[in-house]
């Protein structure tokens, strides 16, 4: 007693989600019609081509009709095939993009460090400033402190010489 197998399953049977079934009849409706069309491209002039044609056109419409997966081994191996260059051409867009995002972040960053050593120029730039300016207040207070002490001697050289001037005019 032999046991025969399916030709095809339903797909709703394979534990997918609504949305992964959708992609799965989508990529299998589109593997077996590039198949179907490489069959004929190749077999030109052979005399095999109707066959494949015609095969591949029924596990086409067989998957797509009904929804269900076609378990015969050329479609599975069919539809292995397109899902492996899918998933290549899905790796490689995720290498252009990762490559992409390295670049972008070191400008980014290459930006960052310069905008940070510009900031850091400016901020040494203005404690420079603020140096010079506590420098000057601090000369300013010398200054005003010499001003107010000649201030005084000339009030007491004024005030000798007004008291000279008063004696030598009384004498």
């Amino acid at each position: 007693m032999t046991t025969a197998f399916p030709s095809s399953i339903p797909d709703s049977q394979l534990g997918l989600s609504g949305s992964e079934i959708q992609i799965l009849r989508q990529h299998q409706q589109i593997a077996l019609q590039n198949n179907a069309y490489a069959h004929s491209i190749s077999a030109r002039g052979r005399g095999h081509a109707r066959t494949s044609a015609s095969t591949s056109r029924a596990a086409s419409a067989a998957s797509s009709g009904n929804g269900r997966l076609v378990l015969d081994p050329g479609s599975l191996a069919v539809l292995g095939q397109h899902f492996e260059r899918l998933m290549g051409a899905i790796q490689n867009r995720v290498e252009q993009l990762t490559a992409q995002t390295q670049i972008s972040t070191l400008s980014q960053s290459s930006r960052a460090g310069a905008a940070m050593a510009a900031a850091d120029a400016e901020i040494a730039r203005f404690r420079d400033i603020l140096r010079q300016i506590d420098e000057l207040e601090t000369e300013f207070d010398k200054v005003r402190h010499i001003r107010d002490i000649v201030k005084g001697f000339r009030a007491r050289v004024e005030g000798l010489e007004r008291r000279m001037d008063a004696r030598g005019g009384r004498r």
